[in-house]
C-alpha cells in the first residue's frame, strides 16, 4: 500500500504562484508514474502533470510553459510549481500514484491523495 498526503493549496491572484507537494509513504519502490490531477466543480478530473520513475514528465497543454513538476527520490516527494496561475486553474488538485501510467481521466489509478484546493482570484 502508498500513503499520499498533499499540501501547499491555497488562495492566489491571477499571475501568482503557488507550489504543491505530495509526500509518498509505503511500498513506494513499485511506483513507476507520480502526477498531478484536477478536478473543477462541473468538470471531469484531469491530468495536469505527470512524472515517470526515469525522469520524463508530461504536461496537459492547458499548463504547459506554467507548471512544473519535479520529484525528489530522498523525500519520496512530488512537487507541482505552478506559476502565472489563472482563475480556470481553480480546482481541488489530487496527487495520484501508479504502478504503470496515470490514465487522463484518472480511471484505473492505483493510490489518491485527498486533495488539497487552491483557488486563483480574477
Amino acid at each position: 500500500q502508498v500513503q499520499l498526503v498533499e499540501s501547499g493549496g491555497g488562495l492566489v491572484q491571477a499571475g501568482g504562484s503557488l507550489r504543491l507537494s505530495c509526500a509518498a509513504s509505503g511500498t513506494i519502490f513499485r511506483l513507476n508514474a507520480m502526477g498531478w490531477y484536477r478536478q473543477a466543480p462541473g468538470n471531469q478530473r484531469e491530468l495536469v502533470a505527470v512524472i515517470f520513475s526515469g525522469g520524463s514528465t508530461n504536461y496537459a497543454e492547458s499548463v504547459k510553459g506554467r507548471f512544473t513538476i519535479s520529484g525528489d527520490n530522498a523525500k519520496n516527494s512530488v512537487f507541482l510549481q505552478m506559476n502565472s496561475l489563472k482563475p480556470e486553474d481553480t480546482a481541488v488538485y489530487y496527487c495520484a500514484a501508479d504502478k504503470l501510467v496515470l490514465a487522463a481521466a484518472g480511471r484505473g489509478v492505483d493510490y489518491w491523495g485527498k486533495g488539497t484546493l487552491v483557488t486563483v482570484s480574477s
